[in-house]
């Protein structure tokens, strides 16, 4: 079986090193014409890798040409003879050694009194006695099922859980045929590269969720940011830009905190209707449990009258960042091309995982999980709020969007130095944070908000990872961090 030593440390992810290392052996001739591939699960067990780092770098070989795929039967070299024009001979690629250098030294993590950046929740707050239950009861009654290979959306059991609740949280109607289980959103975004296609220009929120444009980029397809305005995305900015597809966060936008109202969004569904070549909307419904007053924003998806509108959303934000199981729904077009697609054939999520999800949810303890959550969350940006105020960071700051989703934005009127400069002053003081400027594709762009003379630094206040306890002095010492002389 094929074997590469994957740089696991480097900054390149693994399915992006995987994906260079089998296509320079293609090129090089090494790997035949004709010759199989391994199985993605064999491959991903010799390797010691997740199957979606296979799964990523098959899909990325088989967008470019590099391999075919005959169903049920796996992936295969494509015979490039007539199209590889001068390459080193097979003999001399196969008589170099893999001379990648080890780090002299392990590199250190660095660590912080507080992690204003981090996304992780605290081991008390993941149900796991009732997560513990529901798989003993899997492992035990659920055998057979849990040695056949799942559909390709996933279990039917966990995409019915997924519609019951999206019905009784959202008042999304949806069939359980249009919902697909990933392992991971970044996984779902290179499924809806492959149905939408890579030829185009995918629309991006700018400033926005740069995971989208990430995954674009790995594909080599284009990208243009889109610029905000109070509302949203500009629908005309849109227009202009000829995108194939506009990936949005409408219902708490990521990292502003707005939220669209209903004349955006129906500006944005009437332009995919009429336009020839804007096609789809990516709805991503990012924290959407987490609306910290009144009821959930209704999703773009439910208004959605055109087969226009692809929903996803994760468990990674309201259950645990490692648990990576993300889901979206499909619109009737998309729909049947994902069913015809001879390569997508098994869902990447494994059956154990996916059951015990499927009970959770259906049993009832998702919705206590995320109201407890709920609850946790409110009464810590309560408090993170009230010590800013109090403190005299208040005094030189503004908060802005503090009632959506876990994260605010937290703005410097006149900050006595550079944005650089101000990150390290307050990493040093042992807090770790990010600006606004870090979400965006266009680093000129003006602020948005408030005190025009345009000096203003803006950061984002992720409180989720954060403990109760370390509020106070991660105030404090955020405050010595900015006030910090240059």
């Amino acid at each position: 079986m094929l074997t590469y030593d994957l740089k696991k440390d480097s900054h390149t992810s693994l399915y992006e090193d995987l994906y260079q290392r089998i296509k320079k052996d293609i090129l090089s001739g090494t790997l035949s014409p004709g010759e199989p591939l391994p199985s993605k699960r064999a491959f991903a067990k010799h390797l010691s890798v997740s199957t979606i780092t296979i799964e990523n770098a098959y899909a990325q070989l088989y967008a470019e040409g590099l391999i075919y795929s005959i169903p049920r039967s796996g992936f295969y070299v494509t015979d490039l003879s007539m199209h590889r024009g001068a390459y080193l001979s097979p003999d001399t690629e196969r008589s170099k050694p893999n001379q990648t250098k080890e780090p002299s030294t392990p590199q250190k993590k660095e660590t912080y009194f507080a992690d204003f950046a981090g996304n992780e929740i605290t081991p008390d707050l993941f149900p796991f006695a009732t997560w513990a239950r529901i798989s003993r009861n899997v492992l035990s009654m659920q055998q057979e099922e849990l040695l056949t290979n799942p559909p390709a959306k996933g279990v039917y059991s966990l995409r019915e859980a997924i519609a019951g609740h999206l019905l009784a949280f959202r008042d999304i109607h949806v069939d359980p045929a249009q919902i697909v289980i990933g392992a991971g959103t970044e996984y779902l975004y290179t499924v809806l590269l492959r149905l939408i296609g890579t030829h185009g220009i995918y629309g991006v929120e700018d400033p926005g969720y740069a995971r989208f444009t990430d995954v674009c980029n790995s594909f080599q397809v284009p990208t243009v940011g889109i610029p905000l305005d109070p509302k949203g995305v500009r629908s005309d900015l849109t227009e202009r830009s000829h995108v194939r597809a506009l990936h949005l966060t409408p219902s708490h936008h990521f990292p502003t905190g707005i939220t669209m109202p209903i004349s955006r969004r129906m500006e944005l569904l009437s332009l995919a209707k009429t336009s020839s070549t804007f096609q789809y909307l990516i709805e991503d419904d990012y924290d959407s449990e987490f609306r910290m007053s009144g009821r959930p924003i209704a999703s773009l998806y439910s208004i959605d009258s055109g087969d226009s509108v692809i929903y996803l959303n994760t468990f990674t934000k309201s259950l645990a960042s490692t648990i990576r199981i993300s889901y979206m729904i499909l619109p009737r077009p998309l729909l049947e091309k994902f069913d015809a697609d001879p390569s997508l054939t098994t869902c990447p999520v494994s059956n154990f995982e996916q059951y015990t999800l499927a009970h959770f949810i259906a049993e009832g303890y998702f919705e206590k999980h995320l109201n407890r959550m709920r609850n946790h969350y409110r009464k810590k940006r309560n408090l993170l709020l009230k010590t800013i105020e109090e403190s005299p960071l208040g005094k030189i700051t503004d908060i802005l969007e503090e009632n959506s989703g876990l994260h605010f934005l937290l703005e410097i009127p006149d900050p006595k130095t550079d944005e650089t400069t101000l990150i390290k002053n307050i990493r040093k003081a042992g807090i770790r944070v990010k600006t606004l400027n870090n979400y965006r594709q266009k680093k000129d762009l003006p602020p948005r908000k408030k005190h025009s003379p345009g000096k203003q630094i803006t950061l984002l206040i992720n409180y989720s990872s954060i403990r109760p306890e370390q509020i106070p002095e991660a105030i404090e010492r955020l405050y010595l961090g900015i006030t910090q002389s240059p």
